[in-house]
């Protein structure tokens, strides 16, 4: 699983003319999940979403406070394109979670972070719906986080792509 977290003056979601969904200060969370994530990633970015230290504290000592101290909000906004790997110039999305499989994913972890947190500050996007998302980034402070099951280096990504490419032609 991989997360872009930003730390926003304000951040909302549009669908055609419609605002759906709208925060004030707090972090802007976009979402992608992957084909090999389970609830233990759920766990991990949740916990790490909310406990992010990006914020000030009282006296105005930076890096101090996470959202959950602050008493802000969270926008969830799932992109599946964060899973995304080049071939060439081109796109490859295999390694996102298929809709039909991620909605209910990521309908699990906005309910845990609502359990695990205040249910009416957090808020999301439309799953799978054609988004504006409008970020107003604070500092700028941008994080990405990959849950530990994800591999981040370059090598273990690449031969992961071949032994796909293999399963695929087989």
């Amino acid at each position: 699983m991989k997360a872009i977290i930003q730390r926003v003056t304000q951040a909302s979601v549009t669908v055609g003319e419609q605002q759906i969904s709208s925060i004030g200060r707090g972090l802007c969370v976009l979402l992608g999940i992957s084909t090999e994530d389970t609830q233990k990633d759920v766990d991990y970015m949740v916990r790490k979403i909310l406990s992010l230290r990006v914020f000030e504290d009282e006296a105005g000592r930076p890096w101090a406070k996470s959202v959950v101290d602050r008493e802000l909000e969270v926008l969830c906004v799932s992109q599946f394109t964060l899973q995304c790997v080049l071939k060439g110039n081109k796109p490859d999305f295999h390694r996102a979670m298929p809709a039909e499989l991620a909605q209910p994913f990521y309908s699990a972890m906005l309910e845990r972070m609502r359990e695990a947190y205040t249910p009416e500050r957090i808020k999301d996007g439309q799953f799978g719906a054609y988004m504006q998302v409008h970020i107003q980034n604070d500092g700028p402070v941008t994080i990405e986080l990959d849950s530990p099951s994800a591999p981040s280096d370059p090598k273990q990504l690449a031969k992961q792509e071949k032994q796909q490419q293999r399963k695929e032609k087989t």
